[in-house]
């Protein structure tokens, strides 16, 4: 394993999307920046971290055995080994927000963005970008439903450790889908599943109108599943549907 330390980038997941157009990269490779600058999010929106307080680094993981049509138990693996890291450090109430926020007592601590580069039907590799709210303890007043490890927990984290642990835990899941283990992350990341069988007001993002229903689960194609009050399941991709701010 290769650890490459910035102390400023604009985003690590553009980092090492470079470093692998203009390199050769055989081996997992981590960039961690003390200081990023124009960090990604889901959906094109930004990350905004307080700089060396908190945990913003990628991993390129070259991968052999993960097809394209299973790219979702990726999606699965790696928030549930940043889900297990938060419970080795006894973070209260955690659950996993669709498709890979993780939050604690309904406050977002970590965002996810992953990026797959496929080869035929295989995934060549992904460059998985983390951002962890650590040791910050004020958030700008948009972010009302922000929250750190340290607001929680009431004590300072070691940055490096917590890192470690993640990376850690992320080459064991991954190891779970290369050797198949579909059910076993498919159970585990439903169990933990943010609003999951809980009656909920959504916003449709195509037509802006607000509806209830409750989450059912994800489906193999990576769609969020909807139980209507009419008990129709409907699916709904990233863009097309938000929890309702009411």
């Amino acid at each position: 394993m290769r650890i490459i330390k910035i102390n400023a980038t604009n985003s690590t997941n553009s980092f090492l999307k470079e470093l692998a157009q203009n390199s050769s990269i055989d081996e997992l490779t981590v960039a961690v920046a003390s200081n990023q600058t124009s960090g990604r999010g889901q959906m094109n929106n930004s990350w905004v971290s307080e700089p060396y307080k908190n945990l913003t680094f990628s991993l390129f993981t070259p991968l052999k055995k993960i097809e394209v049509k299973n790219q979702v138990y990726l999606n699965f693996a790696v928030s549930l080994a940043i889900y297990d890291t938060l419970l080795e450090y006894d973070v209260p109430k955690l659950n996993i927000k669709w498709p890979n926020d993780i939050m604690s007592d309904k406050k977002k601590i970590c965002g996810i963005l992953i990026e797959n580069t496929f080869s035929h039907s295989r995934i060549k590799n992904t460059i998985i970008g983390i951002g962890l709210n650590v040791n910050q303890e004020k958030f700008h007043e948009s972010l009302i439903n922000a929250s750190s490890l340290k607001i929680i927990l009431k004590k300072n984290i070691d940055l490096e450790l917590l890192m470690n642990k993640i990376i850690e835990n992320i080459k064991l899941k991954i190891s779970s889908i290369e050797s198949e283990k579909f059910n076993l992350i498919h159970n585990k990341y439903h169990q933990v599943l943010y609003k999951k069988d809980i009656p909920t007001t959504f916003i449709n993002l195509k037509t802006n109108q607000l509806f209830m229903g409750m989450i059912n689960g994800v489906s193999n194609s990576g769609n969020l599943q909807i139980q209507l009050e009419n008990d129709r399941i409907i699916e709904f991709g990233l863009k097309e549907i938000s929890f309702a701010k009411v």
